[in-house]
């Protein structure tokens, strides 16, 4: 099942979609819209004496009633696409990015220990495992996620994919992270760090850069994130992270993304201007 070529079918089959809600509710609205302006194509003529009714000139109502009727058709395309987007980003581009983001890190033979921060339900997660597998690691990855019940639909599809000797999950405040520092050798995370620390608005960026302090001195860090990528590139520079790599932009939940990949020094010294990579809100003000 380790294969990297999968068609959406096969992703979907064994993950899922973890917001399924907003696929479905776009897709109704989608729905509703498209069959508003079939009625205003089919009964135009009426539809126009209604607006005569509210309007100067038999051409004024023509007007209104033809550009509520484009406005419509329009927003049912427009509906349609983020569904389909919002589909697409969750199963078929979410185990393409999850690929690329493994391909990033050179060497998992050496990986003992790798966190998936929010992990969901563990598409990048089996994809670090099947590289610990593959590479002959006796390592582990573990999954972290706010919501206790995601551990059992993960762990379920880790059995799926044959790497649950891999894979250890936990349930966990990702802004409280319940690790020690500098443990983990690979800290990856898909499309979920830009969520941590949202409470700090702007700052977001900044609080989930922190989170790194995990990671292992000469350990590397790969990132998929939303919205944020230039704050977030900026936060990991003011951390002297090293070989900050930024990808080309892709279109994921209606927002552009990007993968960061970085690597933290052998050797962090914290100079005069450096912020500790601790979880304090003084630091972030």
């Amino acid at each position: 099942m380790g294969k990297a070529g999968r068609d959406w079918g096969q992703i979907y089959s064994i993950y899922g979609v973890d917001d399924w809600q907003t696929p479905i509710f776009l897709l109704i609205y989608a729905i509703f819209f498209s069959i508003l302006s079939v009625i205003f194509l089919v009964y135009f003529e009426p539809i126009c004496y209604f607006f005569h009714h509210f309007l100067p000139g038999p051409s004024s109502a023509r007007f209104a009633a033809g550009f509520t009727g484009s406005v419509t058709a329009l927003s049912a395309v427009c509906l349609f696409y983020a569904a389909g987007n919002i589909f697409y980003s969750s199963v078929s581009l979410h185990w393409e990015m999850a690929q690329r983001m493994v391909n990033a890190v050179g060497d998992w033979s050496s990986v003992k220990h790798a966190l998936d921060l929010g992990c969901g339900r563990g598409i990048l997660l089996n994809a670090v495992a099947l590289q610990l597998k593959k590479s002959g690691s006796s390592g582990r990855v573990v999954g972290l996620h706010p919501t206790p019940t995601c551990s059992l639909s993960t762990l379920r599809t880790a059995g799926i994919e044959g790497v649950q000797e891999y894979v250890t999950c936990r349930s966990g405040d990702p802004r409280k992270l319940p690790f020690s520092d500098n443990y983990f050798d690979v800290v990856a995370s898909a499309a979920f760090v830009h969520t941590v620390g949202k409470e700090f608005g702007q700052k977001t960026a900044v609080a989930a850069a922190e989170r790194m302090r995990v990671l292992k001195p000469g350990g590397v860090g790969v990132v998929w994130d939303l919205v944020h990528a230039p704050e977030y590139v900026k936060r990991l520079q003011e951390l002297k992270m090293e070989d900050i790599r930024v990808s080309e932009r892709v279109t994921a939940f209606m927002v552009n993304s990007h993968v960061i990949v970085f690597n933290k020094p052998s050797q962090h010294f914290v100079g005069p201007n450096e912020v500790r990579l601790d979880w304090r809100l003084n630091n972030l003000c």
